[in-house]
């Protein structure tokens, strides 16, 4: 059985968040979850828009629990959304953990989703993905982080394996559908990840040529760097062996291109700090 044909007994949770712009600023208009999935109260740094953060109280996430978090932003509003801490997907003894994220972006909305990078234990089973639906003049940035096992503790992902998928689409029309699967064979593959366990991805749109061009200068030469431009979206991928030069690249790159793709220079969100 595959790692994502297989179920079993679990947390199951679903959150579903809704956003308006109403009286000046965006409101979490609709808030409702069931299971262990919750949102802080929203915060407002940089007047309206609105920053959410998002908590998953157990801690992990082990195999069998099924996460489905579902966020919309009405036309207009602004939204940023986050988590504090890093999420944790641990051994998953062959049942597979699923998380699921939907995203829907409405008519001149911008909607930011940037949760904190997600670890993977050794002998993790997971299946994770993010299907974004942008109306036309809707604005987007999200990214994606992970870490394979514990490097830093000398823990190595030689058991397990997780899909990623994300798929990104514009009135209807498909700008990006990906799926990547990775084991300790991928990881170790010159094909793969070169023996890299850390690896990021940051997704922008509507991006002009020269954002692709500020990424590669604020890259330079780094190893395991890549960006590209298609049909207006900006699509950065990077390798490390460790997290924290990786989350600072992240954190960079969305400084650089937040003002040309939302109109907006970055407020890091309040958590990152702590």
């Amino acid at each position: 059985m595959s790692v994502q044909d297989a179920a079993g007994p679990g947390w199951e949770a679903e959150l579903k968040l809704g956003f308006a712009f109403r009286g000046g600023r965006t409101i979490l208009a609709e808030r409702r979850h069931r299971g262990p999935l919750a949102v802080q109260r929203p915060f407002y740094p940089e007047g309206e828009v609105c920053h959410v953060y998002l908590l998953h109280p157990p801690g992990g996430v082990v195999g069998g629990d099924r996460l489905d978090i579902r966020a919309t932003a009405g036309k207009e509003s602004k939204a940023l959304i986050t988590t504090p801490a890093a999420g944790k997907f641990y051994r998953s003894e062959d049942l597979p953990a699923r998380q699921t994220v939907n995203l829907t972006v409405g008519q001149s909305a911008v909607l930011e989703w940037l949760p904190q990078e997600s670890i993977f234990y050794r002998g993790a089973s997971v299946v994770s993905e993010v299907a974004v639906d942008l109306a036309e003049a809707a604005r987007f940035i999200g990214w994606e982080s992970f870490c394979l096992g514990r490097p830093a503790s000398g823990e190595a992902f030689d058991r397990g394996r997780a899909v990623f998928r994300w798929s990104i689409r514009t009135s209807g029309r498909p700008l990006l559908i990906e799926r990547f699967e990775v084991d300790d064979r991928v990881l170790k593959a010159t094909w793969g990840l070169q023996g890299q366990p850390i690896g990021a991805s940051l997704f922008a749109y509507p991006a002009l040529p020269n954002g692709l061009d500020l990424v590669r200068a604020i890259a330079g030469d780094r190893p395991g760097f890549g960006a590209t431009l298609v049909d207006g979206l900006l699509v950065c991928r990077a390798l490390d062996s460790r997290i924290g030069p990786l989350r600072r690249l992240l954190v960079e790159l969305w400084r650089a291109v937040r003002p040309n793709v939302i109109g907006r220079e970055a407020c890091l969100p309040r958590i990152w700090a702590t």
